[in-house]
């Protein structure tokens, strides 16, 4: 039937708490960002960024960022 938490990794442990966690913390607390609207320019540029990194292009990484930024 379902795994047991014996039964589970280190990582699938951590993760089902993380989800656990989330999912109350959002019953207690609510959706911050509820009923707010997406500007469409922001709505297409967020979609433009799926479909990229889904294709396997990813942007700069934060490494890289942070020594451009000289903030090392």
């Amino acid at each position: 039937m379902g795994t047991t938490i014996t039964q589970m990794s280190k990582e699938e442990l951590k993760e089902l708490i993380g989800s656990v966690v989330e999912q109350k913390m959002l019953e207690l607390i609510g959706d911050p960002d509820e009923g707010l609207s997406i500007r469409e320019d922001l709505l297409e540029r967020l979609k433009r960024q799926k479909e990229q990194v889904a294709r396997g292009r990813r942007s700069k990484s934060l490494d890289s960022i942070v020594k451009e930024l000289g903030l090392e």
